[in-house]
């Protein structure tokens, strides 16, 4: 009688070999990038307290996008101790700039509240948490930041649509993070600037 052969390991999915979040936090390209964003927006500042104030954004905003995208979550262990983290810079580095900063935050977290509460299927409160946090780090640019992701979103609702029709783009979850982590980015190196060329155009 033949001796019973033991079955071949079956190969692993494909699912199973993608990095996961904590992984690619950890690999050195992620880590090289996110330093050279976040010296790159400290550079372009105009005030030792937006230098330290954008910069550590840039660590707030990376992991946030990472996780967001493999796990459809924002955690709160990253929201939470860095709206502390930006109050406490903001009134250390810039006490009288710290208010203006405040309000921003309410009223980008605010808006974006509506809109989670209008469609929480296609909104998190962790989206809204995450925007308000920007809000604490950039003070007015945040405005920037918001519009920025509000167009990437559109721009790959339009790429799916096309690509895959209407009705999948639809049913299509998009997690919101990325683009609220691009908006930040962008609006972390250059939103006061292009807030002020917007301003001198209708002057």
């Amino acid at each position: 009688m033949p001796a019973p052969t033991t079955p071949a390991p079956r190969s692993r999915e494909p699912a199973d070999l993608k990095p996961s979040a904590s992984s690619r936090l950890r690999s050195p390209a992620v880590i090289a990038g996110t330093v050279l964003l976040a010296a790159v927006a400290a550079v372009v500042q105009d005030s030792v307290a937006n230098s330290v104030l954008r910069a550590v954004l840039i660590f707030v905003l990376v992991p946030c996008a990472l996780i967001d995208i493999e796990r459809r979550i924002i955690p709160n262990r990253i929201t939470g101790p860095a709206a502390i983290v930006a109050v406490l810079l903001g009134l250390a580095l810039d006490t009288a700039g710290e208010p203006q900063r405040l309000l921003w935050a309410a009223v980008a977290g605010g808006f974006l509240l509506i809109a989670a509460l209008a469609n929480p299927a296609g909104m998190g409160m962790g989206d809204v948490k995450l925007l308000g946090v920007m809000g604490l780090f950039l003070g007015r640019p945040v405005v920037v930041g918001l519009l920025v992701a509000l167009l990437g979103s559109i721009v790959a609702a339009v790429v799916i649509a096309r690509r895959s029709g209407v009705r999948v783009a639809r049913k299509t979850g998009l997690p919101f993070g990325p683009y609220l982590a691009a908006g930040g980015i962008v609006a972390a190196l250059m939103g006061q600037p292009l807030i002020h060329a917007y301003l001198n155009l209708h002057r």
